[in-house]
């Protein structure tokens, strides 16, 4: 439990209190002679920056959530995971969180209160990547199915992601005829300098930097939803004839 013991003594800051500590300390407490770590004593202090530990934990109470939608667990759900975090922390690490993800898949996960609690502490370009991802797990086995979609829209909605910004990265993974535009959060209609522009404000929402105090690994996450706007922005320059 090396890796995993760095996580957390690292610090999950605001992670370890409410719903989603209640969570993790049923889940990992026993993992560590010291269940402090989990538990707490001390006073939480709003306002404290989300840490890669309490990155990592949200992210696997919520694909928990995500894969147990449908009602089945799927090795495509598990794989696409676990090579998430293999090229993130390498092989011995990405272990040690499916045997995180194994245990949480059998727990009833409050998904209401977990992403509130959330949207209160987590920034915005981090809560952006927590739905892209979500979206990457539904989409393992080739389609998202209604239930897991109706969820990521009910967990977005709960983390105060607005509607374009959900549409936008909903397009990535959903297919529909005006996803690139979607994915820019404009419209068919708009001219070719509205898109230039939305263009350049959707690359700067969703550069990767934007996440940089959380690692380079969960930049390397965020990069899939910045090529995808870039990759819709190409789509419309071809059809359009943009140069």
């Amino acid at each position: 439990m090396a890796k995993v013991g760095k996580w957390i003594t690292g610090g999950l800051g605001w992670a370890i209190f409410g719903p989603i500590g209640g969570i993790l300390g049923f889940v990992v407490g026993s993992m560590f002679d010291n269940t402090e770590v989990i538990t707490g004593r001390q006073e939480y202090q709003p306002g404290q920056p989300t840490t890669k530990g309490g990155y990592i934990m949200s992210l696997l109470v919520l694909v928990a959530a995500v894969m147990k939608a449908d009602g089945k667990v799927l090795k495509s759900e598990l794989d696409y995971t676990k090579e998430f975090f293999v090229r993130s922390f390498g092989p011995a690490a990405a272990g040690e969180a499916i045997k995180i993800l194994r245990d949480l898949l059998q727990q009833n996960i409050p998904v209401t209160e977990v992403s509130q609690q959330i949207r209160k502490n987590m920034d915005h370009p981090s809560r952006l990547q927590l739905v892209h991802f979500l979206f990457g797990i539904a989409a393992a086995d080739g389609i998202v199915h209604e239930s897991e979609h109706q969820l990521i829209k009910h967990i977005a909605q709960q983390m105060g992601i607005s509607e374009k910004d959900y549409q936008s990265i909903e397009a990535m993974f959903v297919a529909d005829t005006d996803a690139a535009y979607k994915i820019l959060e404009t419209e068919p209609t708009a001219t070719d300098d509205e898109l230039k522009k939305a263009y350049r404000k959707m690359a700067l929402k969703y550069h990767p930097d934007k996440v940089h105090y959380l690692g380079e690994d969960v930049q390397k996450g965020a990069n899939e939803k910045f090529q995808s706007v870039n990759e819709a922005w190409e789509v419309i320059k071809k059809q359009r004839g943009i140069v």
